[in-house]
């Protein structure tokens, strides 16, 4: 997996600025042409700038086992682009296949003939950005912008860990005020601003730390303590409710949103049953 380092047909002579720039665009291109026939799926992604610094590592360093750094800073610029494991090593693969390759013929990328301590720096790399991206992801309704069902799951959790720490049920502290939204008789973008209304009535009215998430199509809910200002909350978020929808005919047509205090379970497991069936209702 030798590179040149010498000026072909002299004695040793180092290779001139301009014959090293030529050979990195060669090298360049036909690591290219061998990671799109090893399944690069969107080819104008994979130029990187990483690249230019992976050719150039291996140019200067002779072997591209000498070019982990390079290698590593690649992997996790691959990763912040949102390529794959699995593109990224096939990447990897046709890297070596073409250093490893003697002629300018077809070259077959394979990744387990791959040296496995550079499958594992990239590996390595790659999974240390992956990993960092999903530890910060939201998780949220891509329509609405309000948490998922999943994270209710988690605050659900969360809250009858404590009530069960002072021995009490969580219904006498918490309730689950409930808003679904008759849609059947709406179709195309009124439907969509419609669950769109819905979610910035629940974050107008609950701006105070309450955890409010979207169930499902046409349901959202908001996890509230039971307290003096659940009554004064249901009446200000139908206020709400009213005042989003009428800026539509067709949604000041389909009649009020059903808004309803959902009394808690006895366990946490009930709980997400629950969550389950209001999401179908």
């Amino acid at each position: 997996m030798d590179v040149p380092a010498t000026r072909p047909g002299s004695d040793n002579t180092p290779p001139t600025r301009a014959e090293r720039d030529a050979s990195l665009r060669v090298l360049r291109a036909r690591w290219r042409t061998a990671s799109l026939a090893a399944g690069w799926r969107f080819p104008s992604d994979w130029a990187l700038p990483e690249v230019d610094a992976v050719c150039a590592a291996v140019m200067a360093k002779g072997r591209v086992e000498a070019a982990e750094t390079a290698l590593a800073g690649l992997a996790r610029a691959r990763a912040a682009a949102g390529a794959g494991l699995a593109e990224t090593l096939a990447d990897l693969a046709a890297l070596h296949a073409v250093l490893d390759q003697s002629g300018d013929g077809f070259v077959s990328p394979d990744v387990d003939a791959t040296p496995a301590r550079l499958l594992r720096t990239t590996a390595l790399a790659w999974a240390d950005v992956a990993t960092d991206q999903l530890v910060h992801t939201e998780v949220t309704d891509p329509l609405t912008g309000l948490p998922s069902a999943a994270y209710l799951r988690t605050r659900l959790a969360e809250v009858y860990r404590a009530a069960d720490a002072r021995e009490r049920p969580a219904a006498e502290d918490h309730v689950l005020l409930v808003v679904s939204l008759d849609l059947t008789a709406v179709a195309g973008f009124p439907r969509l601003t419609g669950m769109i209304l819905v979610a910035d009535a629940l974050r107008t009215v609950f701006d105070s730390g309450q955890s409010v998430a979207s169930l499902g199509p046409s349901v959202v809910a908001a996890l509230v303590p039971k307290d003096a200002r659940v009554a004064s909350q249901g009446v200000a978020l139908r206020r709400a409710l009213h005042e989003r929808l009428q800026v539509d005919a067709q949604l000041a047509d389909i009649g009020r949103p059903r808004v309803s205090a959902v009394r808690l379970p006895a366990t946490h497991e009930l709980a997400c049953d629950l969550l389950a069936h209001l999401a179908r209702a």
